[in-house]
Parts: structure tokens; C-alpha cells; sequence
């Protein structure tokens, strides 16, 4: 191969880990002081080139002067930092003592806000924004031409890593960032204003991913969905590198870099699945990234209680069980077609989020990848159906095997971590699973998936088919219920209030994680394969992140503390959706509203909330 094409490609690789890094270094900044991980670190991406693309051409008008060019993408990124002040105080400062889980989900609910807030201000069509004056030639490298502006690009990560060197090491925010990084309590037990502090580092974080975003514009775009595209790919980096370490988060983007410029060369076919399972690789190898450091132990969610008693039913739960199964049965035969479609979902996912929740509630597993399971469930059914020529009874028992058959293999490797590297590592293997099914377009259809995958003739009407659902799901989730109350359960909340105890008393914590993670996935996989039937197809969002964000949404609204708050929470949670998105086309922001409000009002879930009334009363 033409060595001079090796270091052009090279050069291409080294722009690309530079933008990567100027937007990650921010994420690793917010996570290594306030240890949130902050989903919507991917929307200020989005934000800083929406503004840039609105500003720049503006000060352009003026002058098209390379300096004023730069102003505006400065002025676009402060802009963008300011906005990250608005909802550190609104948002994150209410909820920096809650898990990581919660932290989570209200990010995502910013997400979900500032994508219809975009599409409201600045429309659906995307924005090109201008080429940047003085960098528009391109510079003859060995005989083959190489872009100025990507040269530049190349400058500005070690400028950007050399500036916050110089602002961590040599002035006193700096040294202050560096000590909550390493031991945030000791920090405030010294009297520093924390709050100031947490609201400083939001504006540096939230200022270079729309510096990151600003810089995107006479590259690429300004759209709606640049924010997902981003944000795995800069907790890629995060994670690989250590959380909380900026040079870290440098040397993991100048990796990624040159792995997605050369790996299109070498493995075309996989080349989203080489960065996640770089990512998979280090955590194995290295639990805390390159230069990160072991997270301290993170609290465990107590003995589950509320919506149902320990051992059994109350008066008035029996009541509601009953009047709940009652209604459940009689609604094939009052209610139509559309209410019988929306109940079959409701089971689905009221297993899938119970699956998630014996693993967080139960196991104090932090799973944020757990729709792999859900969806590779539903690829083996729906593939077996419609490529394998099988009916659905023999798929249908496929479905789980396949989901515990992954979650075994994933898991193996996940319960070897704890805490948020857990939890990423979780969502490594999801990504790899959901790049697979997206990339195999021989086999699995790509993007436009499969469709075809129907019931057998006897399954065929939605009111058999409802009651199919209904005994699969309803038996699998009192299954579940039998383990987290058999003695195997009490082993599990052992190991998650207390490890070292449980080691000391001979408990194979290892081990019994594993078991549950396994167990977790086959229910998962079971949900996913019913999915499949009822809706006739399989794409590759049942694996994606918002699929797993959903699950984690449903167990919060029902109450990570709860024993069955999983299935009320599946049902709330999709009742919102079904009461906003015919109301208006910005739905996605009213239901963002709605999760923030739920972890701001409701952080015990509406379980939790039955509990805590049923103990007053």
C-alpha cells in the first residue's frame, strides 16, 4: 500500500481523535468532579454547532476574516457553557447525592428536551455551515492533498490538552478540580464551596463540548441527531481512558482515531463493533481505563419493600392484584383492537424492566445495556422464523436461550467490575451486539431489519396471541419473584449490601452475580422474542440505547426498592408515552419533562411512594 495514503489516513485518524478528545475532555472534567454521567454532554455538541451555524455566518457578514470566524465558534462554545450553568443549577444540584442511575435518567430527560427544543428553534432540515476563511485549500502532503482545516483540527487537541494542563496544574480552580477528582468529600470537609466549584466545572465541561460541536461546522452538518451519534463514542473515550482523566481521555481518542481510520480499510464489514470492543477489551484488561483510578464502592439500594410485603400480599394489595388480573383478562373481550395491542406491550415490557430490575434492585448489578438481551431475543426468534423456516413455538424457546446464552457470555466478564465501570462495560457489549445486527446485512437485514415474523395460525388473532403474552410474561415474572425471595435472592442482596462481609462468610459473590446476570438475560430474551410476534418485524433499535434508557426509566417510575414496582412502572411509563405523542410533535419534551419531574419528585419510584403511605397509615 502507497505509504503516502498510510499517512494521509493517518493525518485523517489524528483529526478526527483531536475534535474527539476537545469534546471528551469536557465529559471527563464533569464525571471526575461531580461523578455524573452526563448524557446530555452530548447535546451541547449539538448545541455548539446550532449556535455556530447561527452566529458565524453572521459575524461573517461583517467581515470574512478568519479571526472573526473563530470568535464566533468561541462565542457559540460560551454560549453552550452557560447553558451547562443553567442546568447544573436547576438539575444537577438536586440530585448529585442520588445514584448514579438517577443522575442517569435526568440527564437522558435533558436529552430528550433539547432535541425537540432544536427541532422547534431551528427545524428539521440540517444546516451547513460556512467553511472556515484562510483553511478552505487543501495542502499537497507526498503527492496526495490533505484539507487545511483538518490540519488545524489535528493542532487543536494538544492545544486544548496543554491549556488544561496549564489551568489544573497552575491555577487554583484548577488544583481544586484535581483534589474533588481524587477525594471529593475530603474537599468540602476543608471548606471549599463545593456548589461553586460543581457550577465552574459544568460551564468548562459543557464549553468544550460546544467548543467540540462549533469546531464540527465547515465539516459537517448541524442536525438533530448529532448528539446520539456522539455520545457513545465519548463515553468510549471517557471510559477507555480512565474516568476522570484528561490525559487518559487524550491518549483513548488518538486510539479510536487511528482505529477508525485504518479499521475501515482492514474490516469494513465490523467497523462500528471495533470500538466498542477496544472498550470491552480494556475494561477486561484494565478495570479503570489506562490512568484511571478504582472508584470507591458505590451505596446499595436497600431490602426491597413497598408495593408488595416481603412475604406476601396485604389486604389492599390483594385487592388491587385482583381488580388488576381481573381487568387484564376481560380486556380482549370489551376493549379493541388498539387497547388489546397497547396491554400486549405493556406485558412485554413489564418483563424485560422486571428482568433489569432483579438485577439493580435485587443484585445491585447497574445494567446500562440490558435491551441486548431484549433484543437478541427477539433477532433468534424472528430469524429462526423467518430464515430458518421454523414456526413459533420452536422460536419462541429460542428466545430466551439466546438472551441467556449472551447475558452468560457478556457476563462473565461484567461481574469481574463494579460500580460505573460496571455498568459501561454493560453497555460495550450492547453496543457491540446492536453493530452486529446492524452491520450483518446479509443475515440480519441492517437497518431495515426483518420482516415477516408472524405467529402460528392457532396464535394468529391479537386476542389469542394477548393471552399467549399474558401467561409467558406473568409466569416468568412470578418466577423471578420466587428467586429474589428464595434463599439464592438472599444471597444476592448480601453480596450487594455488603461484599466483603458476604466473601468473608463464604459466598461465591462472583459467581452468584453471573448466575443472575444469566438469568436476567433469559428473561429478557423472552420478552424480546414475544416483542418480535406481536409486532411482525425486528429492527436494530430493540438493542439500541434508548431502548435500554426505557427499561431504566420503568424501573425508576415503579422504584428500584420494590419487589413488582417493574411492572407498574412499565405501565405508567408507557401510558405517558401514549397520552404525549398523539398530543403534539414535541413529545419527546414533554416527556423528558416528565422523567426529570419523576426523579426530582418521585426517587423512590411509585412503589416506593406506596410503600412510604402504607407505613404511615
Amino acid at each position: 500500500m502507497d505509504p503516502s495514503f498510510l499517512l494521509v489516513q493517518s493525518l485523517s485518524g489524528l483529526a478526527s481523535a483531536s475534535s474527539l478528545f476537545v469534546i471528551a475532555s469536557g465529559l471527563t472534567l464533569v464525571f471526575g468532579v461531580t461523578r455524573i454521567v452526563n448524557f446530555a454532554h452530548g447535546s451541547f455538541y449539538m448545541l455548539g454547532a446550532y449556535v455556530a451555524v447561527t452566529v458565524v455566518p453572521w459575524l461573517l457578514e461583517i467581515d470574512r476574516s478568519p479571526w472573526l470566524f473563530f470568535a464566533g465558534v468561541l462565542i457559540s462554545a460560551a454560549v453552550v457553557g452557560l447553558l451547562g450553568v443553567a442546568m447544573e443549577l436547576l438539575l444537577l444540584r438536586r440530585i448529585y447525592k442520588v445514584p448514579e442511575l438517577f443522575q442517569l435518567l435526568a440527564t437522558f430527560g435533558v436529552v430528550l428536551m433539547v432535541q425537540d427544543a432544536v427541532l422547534k428553534i431551528w427545524g428539521p432540515v440540517d444546516i451547513p455551515g460556512p467553511r472556515a476563511p484562510g483553511l478552505r485549500h487543501g495542502v499537497e502532503i507526498f503527492g496526495q492533498r490533505f484539507p487545511a482545516y483538518e490540519l488545524f483540527l489535528i493542532v487543536v487537541g494538544p492545544a486544548v490538552l496543554g491549556l488544561l494542563w496549564l489551568l489544573m496544574h497552575r491555577t487554583r480552580f484548577g488544583v481544586l478540580i484535581r483534589a474533588a477528582t481524587r477525594d471529593r468529600e475530603m474537599v468540602g470537609a476543608l471548606g471549599v464551596n463545593q456548589a461553586l466549584l460543581f457550577t465552574g466545572t459544568l460551564f468548562l465541561g459543557a464549553f468544550l463540548a460546544g467548543l467540540g460541536g462549533a469546531l464540527q461546522i465547515p465539516r459537517v452538518s448541524a442536525s438533530a441527531q448529532m448528539d446520539l451519534s456522539i455520545i457513545t463514542e465519548v463515553f468510549v473515550v471517557t471510559v477507555i481512558g480512565g474516568m476522570g482523566s484528561v490525559t487518559g481521555a487524550f491518549l483513548a481518542a488518538v486510539l479510536i482515531g487511528q482505529l477508525q481510520a485504518f479499521g475501515v480499510l482492514v474490516f469494513p464489514k465490523i467497523t462500528l463493533v471495533l470500538v466498542f470492543l477496544l472498550m470491552a477489551v480494556v475494561l477486561v484488561i484494565k478495570p479503570w481505563g489506562l490512568l484511571g483510578r478504582p472508584e470507591p464502592a458505590a451505596g446499595r439500594a436497600a431490602l426491597p419493600e413497598g408495593i408488595l410485603s416481603p412475604r406476601g400480599f396485604g389486604g389492599a394489595e390483594r385487592a388491587l392484584l385482583g381488580v388488576a388480573v381481573a381487568s387484564l383478562l376481560a380486556l380482549p373481550l370489551f376493549g379493541d383492537a388498539y387497547a388489546v395491542k397497547v396491554a400486549t406491550e405493556v406485558l412485554v415490557f413489564a418483563l424485560a424492566a422486571f428482568s433489569l430490575n432483579f438485577l439493580v434492585g435485587n443484585g445491585g448489578i447497574v445494567s446500562f445495556g440490558h435491551a441486548a438481551y431484549f433484543g437478541l431475543g427477539a433477532y433468534a426468534a424472528g430469524l429462526l422464523v423467518t430464515k430458518g423456516g421454523l414456526p413459533m413455538e420452536p422460536a419462541l424457546l429460542a428466545a430466551p436461550l439466546a438472551g441467556g446464552l449472551f447475558a452468560a457470555l457478556f457476563g462473565f466478564f461484567v461481574v469481574r467490575l463494579s460500580g460505573i465501570y460496571l455498568a459501561m462495560l454493560t453497555l460495550a457489549f450492547a453496543q457491540i451486539a446492536y453493530a452486529v445486527c446492524f452491520q450483518w446485512v446479509e443475515f440480519t437485514g441492517g437497518d431495515n431489519g426483518v420482516v415477516g415474523v408472524w405467529p402460528s395460525a392457532w396464535a394468529s388473532s391479537r386476542h389469542v396471541y394477548f393471552y399467549l403474552v399474558a401467561a409467558c410474561a406473568l409466569g416468568a415474572i412470578l418466577a423471578l419473584r420466587h428467586v429474589i425471595y428464595a434463599p439464592f435472592g438472599a444471597t444476592l442482596r448480601a453480596a450487594r449490601d455488603s461484599e466483603p462481609r458476604a466473601d468473608a462468610i463464604g459466598i461465591d459473590v462472583r459467581t452468584h452475580r453471573w448466575l443472575a446476570f444469566t438469568l436476567a438475560g433469559v428473561a429478557a430474551g423472552l420478552a424480546g422474542g414475544l416483542y418480535a410476534f406481536s409486532k411482525g418485524s425486528i429492527d436494530p433499535t430493540m438493542l439500541g440505547i434508548p431502548m435500554s434508557v426505557d427499561f431504566l426509566a420503568m424501573i425508576l417510575l415503579g422504584g428500584i426498592q420494590t419487589v413488582m414496582g417493574a411492572v407498574v412502572g412499565a405501565a405508567a411509563f408507557h401510558a405517558i408515552k401514549d397520552v404525549f405523542m398523539p398530543l403534539t410533535d414535541y413529545w419527546r419534551f414533554l416527556l423528558g419533562a416528565s422523567i426529570i419531574a419523576l426523579v426530582l419528585i418521585f426517587p423512590r419510584g411509585l412503589g416506593g411512594a406506596w410503600g412510604a403511605l402504607r407505613a404511615r397509615t
